[in-house]
């Protein structure tokens, strides 16, 4: 018999109890359903609504429990249907009629939405440690890099020379970004809804606040019906996920073009890296490709939820059991992702010669001619047309800018003098752009610190979290 078949004739047929059973991907919320029981039983205690005995006893029981879930000693069993009708079941069956009291002033609605906010703050410090790695890791690069200059792209087409550790920071910053938008979540996922009950409160003389306190929350969810059917914490993981898997999956992209011969940038490691069944000189960015790959899951997670809510009158539907698979699904993905990432880039081989060569025979210095022309007074757009009949002429001739002449450069403007050719260096190019967050080399040491600094307060922050919750 279920433990809540007291008004029904007859067991549910078997069919139902697989389709509607969640104890197969739910069984994972087991630590987190018995931390948040634990702290329900101290409550009730508190409140005099169970003797000092049962309530012993209770807790005493949950913590073998858990010893045996644990282990792999407990049965989790389809006819319980979800880890808190298991966890009481395994309970009464531990220590007698006494664990039924365990369920006292709450129902499995603010039951589940406890454990999903415990299981992601853990979250929420874990894939934010991982995104300071993957920082910390880019960072290492920036600083081996410092002076190795890489062509930038727009349209994907050669644009103007940057330094390397520019690039690598820019995506130091994305993933600051991220980092500070899941700490921003957590005002959000850190709200207690147990007390909620079902979805009107409880007629028991609860202390919510203190069941709260307990679990190391910041307050209390202020709406009983809010409390039990609000998904919004998930759905703004879920975003901020894609996000970051948005980030990750665009230097993918940089490392799968980098790594090929037409590129010959960077080599990956061979650790992070596969071979071909059929052609035995291949070796494959696989790691980067599933990372980007995988990236569309956690999209489809996030529009599996936001599909799931859409239509949902208040308060609990069970409809909301297909709130848990998705961000586990995404917790997981993500986290291996990044713990692949930080590794596979700190052991990363930059190809420098390769990369000043690149910047070396192109035209990604012509915006320069075009400022030296106008820092002899020429108008910018007149520049603009000269130096583009310049690059015609190159492009016509098989050379660059460098390659030409005093005598040949004139030919377009007379105002052009010998000095011209200190201004069109690759290390003249990127140093000339010495604006706050440019790619000159005094300007990429100020964003190096600021990283350096962004990291510390990221350690800060989870340390923080760590005591408040533990």
């Amino acid at each position: 018999m279920k433990l809540w078949g007291g008004r029904f004739t007859k067991p549910t047929n078997q069919l139902v109890d697989e389709y509607t059973a969640s104890i197969h991907f739910d069984k994972k919320l087991a630590s987190y359903d018995i931390k948040g029981s634990l702290a329900h039983v101290a409550m009730l205690e508190k409140c005099a609504i169970l003797d000092e005995k049962d309530a012993k006893d209770i807790s005493t029981g949950l913590k073998v429990v858990l010893e045996k879930i644990n282990s792999g000693e407990a049965v989790l069993s389809e006819e319980q249907e979800d880890i808190h009708m298991n966890v009481e079941k395994l309970l009464i069956d531990e220590i007698g009629p006494t664990g039924g009291k365990l369920h006292t002033g709450r129902s499995r609605n603010d039951q589940v939405a406890l454990d999903m906010r415990l299981y992601l703050r853990d979250a929420l410090m874990d894939i934010s440690q991982l995104l300071a790695a993957l920082q910390e890791a880019l960072l290492q690069q920036a600083e081996e890099n410092r002076d190795t200059v890489l062509p930038g792209y727009t349209h994907l087409q050669r644009a103007q020379p940057v330094l390397f550790s520019h690039h690598m920071l820019a995506y130091a910053f994305m993933l600051q970004r991220d980092v500070e938008r899941l700490g921003d979540s957590w005002k959000r996922v850190n709200k207690s809804p147990l007390g909620a009950g079902a979805l009107a409160g409880t007629t028991f003389g609860i202390d919510r606040k203190f069941v709260a306190d307990q679990l190391g929350f910041d307050g209390i969810c202020e709406n009983s019906l809010d409390a039990v059917s609000d998904r919004d914490f998930v759905v703004e993981f879920l975003g901020n996920a894609a996000l970051i898997s948005t980030h990750l999956s665009r230097l993918c992209e940089e490392l799968v073009q980098w790594s090929s011969a037409e590129f010959n940038f960077i080599e990956l490691d061979d650790a992070f890296c596969t071979g071909s069944s059929m052609m035995p000189q291949k070796k494959n960015p696989d790691v980067a490709e599933l990372v980007r790959g995988k990236t569309g899951r956690i999209y489809g997670n996030l529009i599996g939820m936001l599909t799931t809510l859409k239509g949902l009158p208040l308060a609990y539907n069970k409809d909301m059991q297909e709130d848990k698979e998705g961000m586990f699904d995404t917790v997981e993905t993500l986290k291996g992702a990044l713990a692949l990432f930080a590794p596979m880039m700190e052991s990363m081989h930059v190809k420098r010669e390769n990369m000043y060569e690149a910047v070396r025979n192109d035209f990604s210095n012509a915006t320069d001619l075009a400022d030296y022309l106008v820092g002899k007074g020429m108008a910018f757009r007149e520049s603009h047309a000269v130096v583009g009949e310049i690059v015609l002429h190159c492009i016509q001739h098989n050379k660059y800018l460098l390659d030409m002449t005093l005598e040949e450069i004139k030919e377009f403007s007379t105002i052009i003098e010998g000095d011209v050719f200190d201004f069109l260096t690759p290390e003249a190019v990127v140093n000339a752009r010495d604006v706050a967050g440019g790619t000159a080399k005094k300007r990429v040491e100020e964003q190096i610190t600021i990283a350096k600094k962004n990291l510390q307060d990221t350690e800060t922050r989870l340390s923080e979290w760590a005591e408040q919750i533990h």
